[in-house]
Formats: C-alpha cells, structure tokens, sequence
C-alpha cells in the first residue's frame, strides 16, 4: 500500500513539472503589447502639438473654396465619354519596327 501512495505522489509530481514546460509566456508578450503600433503613429505624426494651435488657416476663402468642392462634385454626375479603344493603331505607319534604326531580330 505505501508504494502505490508513493506512485501515485511521483506521477503527480512528474506530472505537474510536465506541465509547467508547456505553460506558455503570454505575459512577457503582454507586456509590449502595442508598442509597435505606438511606435509607428509616433513616426508618421509630423507635429504632434497641431492640435494645441488656435491660428486659423490661412490659404483658400470660404467661397473660393465652396465653388471648388461644388465643381468637383459636378464632375462626377456624368462621366466623360472615353474614346473607342478598338481603333488605337489604325492610321499609323504599321512598320511594325519601332521607327528607324530599329532591328526585328527580337535581341536586346
């Protein structure tokens, strides 16, 4: 009876430093969660202090600007008419050769 206690101790024992080798170090990684993506805003951000200037913009006018977005937003309600692609070559000198000087051996 005292050696099937002790198996069963030792399995136990065995079995739990079995356990811990596959026990995973999500914490470590947990630490530096972010950084990278942190990191990357922080060198993309030209002026990280834009927010704390009050002087207003000085470029376009309102109505200047209020013409310009209006026909941008016109030039979308009818596409121009694109030209038939199926005639592109017809009526040109068709040497085939790229112009003077040119060899068709296909080397280059």
């Amino acid at each position: 009876m005292h050696t099937s206690i002790l198996k069963t101790i030792l399995s136990a024992l065995i079995a739990s430093v079995a356990m811990a080798g596959c026990a995973t170090n999500t914490p470590v990684l947990d630490e530096h969660f972010g950084e990278a993506v942190n990191a990357a805003k922080a060198q993309q951000t030209i002026n990280p202090d834009a927010s704390m200037n009050t002087d207003p913009v000085a470029g376009v006018g309102g109505q200047p600007a209020d013409a310009a977005i209006d026909r941008y937003h016109k030039s979308f309600a009818q596409p121009p008419v694109s030209p038939n692609v199926f005639n592109i070559g017809i009526g040109s000198s068709g040497s085939g050769g790229g112009g003077t000087g040119s060899t068709a051996s296909g080397t280059r």
